[in-house]
Parts: structure tokens; C-alpha cells; sequence
């Protein structure tokens, strides 16, 4: 699969630098004053530090939790979303949804948690049990 890329407002560099690289272990690719750009689990993304647009993403009501509408993340192996769950339960950034584990025993079983970046861009994690049902339908 093709990587894809997206970009986003951040605070300031040097927060954004700390949170991608040393919670969620991404490298760093090219940077200049006012962006960076990170290997965000295969895929590349742009933090712009433009302060005025880090705005709290509004909600959603999804399967009990208020999810942020806006966000983007990334689907791990199950091991690896274990791993990383782990490790930010272990730091001192909370979780803006627990980590859970949705339909266990059923189809399109899954653990998901989230994330708040220091510019308050939303995050979500993801595995399945079975990542064939990434797609299916129900």
C-alpha cells in the first residue's frame, strides 16, 4: 500500500518534535522553522506551526465514546498497538478515549485508544484480531 500523506497545525516544533518522537517513536524527516515532517508509521506527515488553527476537534457519539470527529492514526499489528498502549500508559500523556478492546469474540474484533497531540490534534490507534475485517462491512 502507497503511503499516504497529511499535514497539520501544530503549537511549536520542539513540543510536537518531543510527542512524535519519543512517546510514538516516529523519525524525523525533513524540518525548517515553521514544519517538520515525520515517518508516522510508514506514512508521512507535516506538522506547520500555525497556533491559530490548533483548535479542540468537536465529537461524535461512537459505540459510547466521544469521538473526536477530526483525527487521523494509524493501524498497528495487534503486538505492536499493545506495545504502544503500554508505553503511553506508562508517560505522562493521558488517554483522550481508554484503551478497549471492541466486539471481543466477534468478527471485526479490535482494540482501539486515543491519543491528544500537545496541539491538540486527535489520534487514534487501531488493531483487529483479524486485519482482513479492516474493510468488511458487517
Amino acid at each position: 500500500m502507497p503511503p499516504f500523506h497529511l499535514a497539520f497545525p501544530v503549537l511549536n516544533i520542539e513540543d510536537t518534535r518531543r510527542f512524535y518522537v519519543d512517546l510514538l517513536g516516529c523519525i524525523v524527516g525533513r524540518e525548517a522553522e515553521k514544519w517538520i515532517d515525520f515517518n508516522f508509521f510508514g506514512h508521512q506527515i507535516s506538522a506547520h506551526v500555525k497556533p491559530e488553527q490548533c483548535d479542540g476537534a468537536r465529537t461524535n457519539e461512537v459505540d459510547g465514546d466521544n469521538v473526536p470527529v477530526r483525527h487521523f492514526g494509524a493501524v498497528l499489528d495487534w503486538s505492536d498497538w499493545e506495545e504502544l498502549r503500554d508505553k503511553v500508559a506508562a508517560s505522562d500523556v493521558p488517554f483522550l478515549i481508554e484503551p478497549r478492546i471492541r466486539f471481543e469474540g466477534q468478527a471485526g474484533e479490535q482494540g482501539i485508544f486515543f491519543l491528544q497531540d500537545p496541539s491538540g490534534n486527535a489520534m487514534e490507534f487501531k488493531t483487529f484480531k483479524d486485519m482482513a475485517s479492516l474493510f468488511d462491512r458487517g
